[in-house]
């Protein structure tokens, strides 16, 4: 159950990126209050929880109902997963989300960030919605999946902690190190994603 864990945080973790979610979070917030930002950040967290909750709990009933079977979906959302990691090593996917960020800016009218793009789809996008899936998908018992759950609330609180705290965290790490931490992170997604796609063609083939 440890090794489970640690695998579902890692890849929760990587996916949903807290530190890549930070400096974005506090790009929208600058002209914010703190009570205002705190308000926006658990928002953002507590939508995102119960978007991934419910493709957590009813995703398979979901493929089921598409007649898409568990193999195939390991298969596409490693494929998902693995397009993430190029993009997070290249550092394509900050500069998309920091576009996607300027464009709030530029956007006056728009003052509460929490549901989008914070919650959908920078929290609980594509990627994260794949990996929860994907992970419960590999369960077969009761305690597993209260593992995975538990791995994917830990990250959550972490993405919440990171957001409040996102001024100051940004003073501290400064860009370079936000960079690197990204790139090693890319890297293991991208092993995590190709071990999905194996699966999914040993349980196809």
């Amino acid at each position: 159950m440890t090794e489970l864990f640690i695998s579902a945080f890692i890849t929760f973790f990587v996916v949903i990126d807290p530190p890549g979610c930070a400096p974005i979070y506090a790009s929208l917030t600058g002209d914010a209050s703190f009570a205002q930002r705190r308000n926006m950040a658990i928002r953002a967290v507590v939508v995102s929880a119960l978007i991934l909750a419910v493709f957590a709990i009813f995703g398979e009933q979901l493929l089921g109902a598409l007649s898409i079977s568990l193999d195939s979906f390991r298969i596409a959302g490693g494929i998902m997963l693995f397009m993430i990691a190029l993009e997070m090593v290249f550092e394509k996917r900050t500069q998309r989300r920091e576009d996607r960020a300027q464009e709030i800016i530029d956007q006056p009218e728009i003052e509460d960030v929490s549901i989008f793009p914070m919650a959908m789809p920078m929290i609980a996008g594509p990627g994260s919605i794949a990996a929860v899936m994907l992970l419960m998908s590999r369960s077969e018992d009761v305690e597993s999946r209260l593992v995975i759950m538990g791995a994917l609330g830990l990250v959550l609180l972490l993405t919440l902690i990171g957001l409040m705290l996102a001024g100051p965290l940004m003073r501290i790490l400064g860009g370079n190190v936000e960079a690197v931490v990204t790139r090693l992170l890319g890297v293991l997604l991208g092993a995590l994603a190709v071990q999905f796609v194996v699966d999914g063609l040993r349980g196809s083939f």
